[in-house]
């Protein structure tokens, strides 16, 4: 492992976290000369994830420090290697999470390459060449195409950004349980922040009754007004939990803080399921009355394929979905870190790249 090799001859401004406490500063790095199954991108816009908070203030343990975050990224391809195909130059892309997986095993066969046991990802990864990853808050990336996604013309680039981890982490699961191609499921949200906006669009897109779940009273009007939910359900709120009982066929968990599962589980109907794509920083209690006297199911998952990943943003562009954003400057990066953990925020920030170096330069 080692931050670069010789064939990283290629100087790039950035922002990275040094330490654990997260701030972002500015960062010159190398990144590798593009290969022959390389893209090269100009990033225009990237999205800012609770992960990139994190990994900049190494919540998990595991930050390589330095480490420049961003896994929602779009921009324009400059260079394209020998060996490419499928993409060309001046061409719309993305690069969510994943940057290497093994190409080999049953999962990156079968189009699941989110699961590899050799995945690596977009940042505080490392590559093939045994470098560490460098994600896009940055001015210009090079990634193997195979883990390259087309951003449909009716798309912004900006509000799109956010579906490359956002959206597809809630598509995803959509998708496994058969609620994209079917409608008229009754679906729960837990949370209502940058994940879980995204699952009540998709989730009234694709024809369900759906019911956001959360602890804060103010954003029933938001959740029903402005994203179009059915119901919404106050999860410390004991009558309506006890009217909500054995309501919902499936529900999908957003939050990333420790919260309670037993509330959540009595809402499922027998059988009905419950899927984790939250990451809380401490182990969840796992209560087994409900699961055992309801016959329900918990599962996780994280994001998805990279083919899966293009269908969700080919839906995306038929049926006019993106992230509702709010577009910042690079300069103020830190000052969004300090909202997002206060959840301010409707519903991602996003940061303007391209701007920070159109006409200025980068300090």
């Amino acid at each position: 492992m080692a931050q670069t090799t010789p064939n990283h001859t290629q100087t790039v401004s950035g922002w990275a976290a040094h330490d654990s406490s997260g701030k972002i500063t500015p960062y010159t790095f190398k990144r590798r000369e593009n290969g022959v199954t390389d893209v090269t991108i100009k990033i225009l816009y990237c999205g800012i994830c609770h992960t990139d908070i994190h990994h900049a203030k190494d919540d998990w343990g595991i930050t390589m420090y330095p480490v420049v975050p961003g896994h929602e990224i779009t921009g324009v391809i400059t260079k394209v290697g020998s060996d490419v195909s499928g993409f060309k130059e001046g061409e719309r892309v993305g690069v969510g999470c994943l940057a290497a997986s093994c190409l080999d095993c049953e999962f990156c066969k079968t189009d699941q390459e989110n699961y590899c046991e050799k995945l690596q990802f977009v940042y505080n990864g490392i590559f093939w060449d045994g470098s560490i990853t460098y994600g896009g808050y940055s001015q210009m990336l090079v990634v193997d195409y195979r883990y390259v996604v087309h951003i449909p013309d009716s798309l912004p680039m900006d509000a799109a950004a956010p579906l490359l981890c956002a959206g597809i982490t809630v598509f995803s699961p959509l998708k496994d349980h058969n609620l994209v191609s079917t409608a008229g499921k009754r679906i729960g949200v837990v949370g209502l922040g940058g994940l879980g906006h995204m699952a009540v669009k998709f989730a009234k897109a694709f024809g369900h009754h759906v019911t956001v779940i959360s602890t804060s009273p103010s954003k029933e009007a938001e959740a029903k007004k402005r994203l179009g939910a059915d119901d919404f359900i106050i999860s410390t709120n004991p009558q309506q939990l006890q009217a909500g009982k054995r309501s919902l066929d499936f529900i999908l968990d957003t939050v990333s803080a420790d919260h309670a599962l037993l509330p959540i589980l009595e809402l499922l109907k027998v059988t009905g399921t419950l899927f984790l794509v939250g990451a809380p920083d401490k182990p969840l209690q796992l209560p087994a009355f409900p699961l055992i006297f309801g016959k329900r199911s918990i599962k996780g998952g994280i994001i998805g394929g990279i083919k899966e990943t293009q269908e969700m943003l080919d839906v995306c562009g038929k049926l006019n979905i993106t992230c509702d954003i709010e577009l910042i400057k690079a300069d103020t990066i830190n000052e969004a870190f300090a909202r997002l953990l206060k959840n301010d925020v409707r519903y991602r920030f996003v940061i303007d790249i391209a701007d920070a170096f159109a006409t200025t330069k980068h300090v």
